[in-house]
């Protein structure tokens, strides 16, 4: 594949995804992840000050990809998000996976669901049975076979695979020039965008 090869994302984001921020938003983020994953674990506090900085801009979707041979933890952890999400609270638990990404065997999942105030009783009985589990599988096989998805992350930015680094000044130059309808207000590349996301990590860090 070239450098210049445009890859698109076939699988159009949907109701059934998981999706923060408004339809309506001129970029959409899509990220194939890993809650195992050491590079998810590293572009999610990016994204989190992405999503900080555009608000109802961007719309973020989150789609697993577990990679079971290499993370052990992986599928169990995106179950755990799933059994989360049926009690309306996918990313409260999306945030404390990455968060405690060196914790996700059972018994800390069932801590994370109490910390945000799940049903614990019925995320547990969700984790037992693995009424997730299927879902995810297919969803994973989706995006091997239909994305060819072979690592996380994957993002795509407005339907388009992103392959430039996951730091937080590329990734916003990216954004930006994806929103061709000129709705996202940012400096361009260079001293004023540095001073402003200084500005921002200052704030933020308070």
């Amino acid at each position: 594949m070239s450098s210049a090869e445009i890859v698109r994302l076939r699988d159009a984001v949907t109701e059934r995804d998981h999706a923060c921020g408004p339809a309506t938003a001129p970029v959409t983020l899509v990220e194939y992840g890993n809650f195992e994953c050491i590079h998810c674990k590293a572009a999610f506090p990016v994204i989190k000050q992405v999503q900080k900085l555009l608000g109802d801009n961007l719309r973020f979707v989150f789609r697993h990809f577990p990679t079971v041979r290499i993370h052990a933890h992986a599928m169990r952890a995106a179950e755990a998000a799933e059994a989360a999400g049926a009690q309306a609270k996918f990313w409260e638990m999306h945030d404390q996976l990455f968060t405690h990404q060196q914790f996700l065997e059972d018994q800390y999942l069932s801590r994370y669901a109490k910390h945000i105030n799940l049903d614990v009783e019925k995320f547990n009985a969700d984790l037992r049975e693995n009424v997730f589990l299927k879902q995810i599988q297919s969803d994973y096989e989706r995006a091997l076979f239909d994305e060819h998805v072979t690592g996380t992350p994957t993002l795509y930015i407005n339907d388009v695979r992103y392959s430039g680094s996951t730091n937080l000044e590329d990734m916003l130059v990216a954004i930006k020039e994806a929103d061709t309808g000129g709705q996202i207000n940012l400096p361009e590349r260079g001293k004023g965008l540095r001073r402003l996301l200084r500005s921002f990590q200052q704030r933020a860090g308070k």
